[in-house]
């Protein structure tokens, strides 16, 4: 566990995975959950299985005991803070991040600031339940690198068209939580995360 501190408070950074990884993913949670919520824990350990490090990031207002995230402007503020101390840990490698709802919300934000080469949202809410009008579409669009979409079909935040992101995964069944089947959140994300392992394989390798 590593406490990272920010303008808007400490964040809780749980580690996993080795110290020379190929890839670094950071995952969050939504606004009103924590970073054991079943989707992440199954993206969590793809992700170690092709050889990256794993950061779940507990956002400030999280660990202060708040379950209404606040302004996006600080979020999006204490996120680039949090992603700068693990980038001086791990170095160059590729940066993933992501996150589930609210967090995947806030990885699409941030992901060029951050140096993101890609994006995982995972029931990302394309707008409040009964309000049609109020879409968050633009945040998938604005996040100016690939970004990886799963969603339930059954998720009452509706579910993003495929045109808004590099590749939209729909689960049958699942809801906004993606908790009834959490391998296949994992199963959609893995061939995704894996091009980062191959490009390091590749390169050991001498291959182009």
């Amino acid at each position: 566990m590593l406490e990272i501190a920010t303008a808007h408070g400490p964040a809780d950074v749980t580690l996993d995975g080795p110290d020379d990884p190929a890839f670094l993913l950071v995952l969050t949670h939504g606004s009103n959950g924590g970073v054991d919520a079943p989707d992440l824990l199954a993206v969590r350990e793809v992700a170690l299985g092709l050889g990256g490090a794993v950061a779940r990031v507990l956002q400030p207002f999280r660990r202060a005991g708040r379950r209404a995230p606040g302004s996006a402007a600080r979020q999006d503020e204490a996120w680039l803070e949090i992603i700068g101390v693990l980038r001086e840990r791990f170095g160059d490698v590729p940066l993933v991040q992501g996150g589930r709802s609210n967090g995947a919300r806030v990885a699409c934000r941030t992901a060029r600031a951050a140096g993101a080469v890609g994006v995982v949202a995972l029931a990302f809410p394309l707008r409040p339940p009964g309000k049609p009008d109020r879409s968050r579409a633009g945040e998938l669009r604005g996040a100016g690198v690939e970004v990886l979409v799963v969603n339930g079909d059954r998720d009452p935040f509706g579910v993003p068209d495929p045109a808004d992101a590099a590749h939209v995964a729909v689960l049958p069944g699942e809801r906004h939580e993606l908790a009834r089947a959490p391998a296949a959140v994992g199963a959609a994300v893995g061939p995704w995360l894996r091009r980062w392992a191959d490009a390091r394989d590749g390169a050991a390798a001498g291959r182009p």
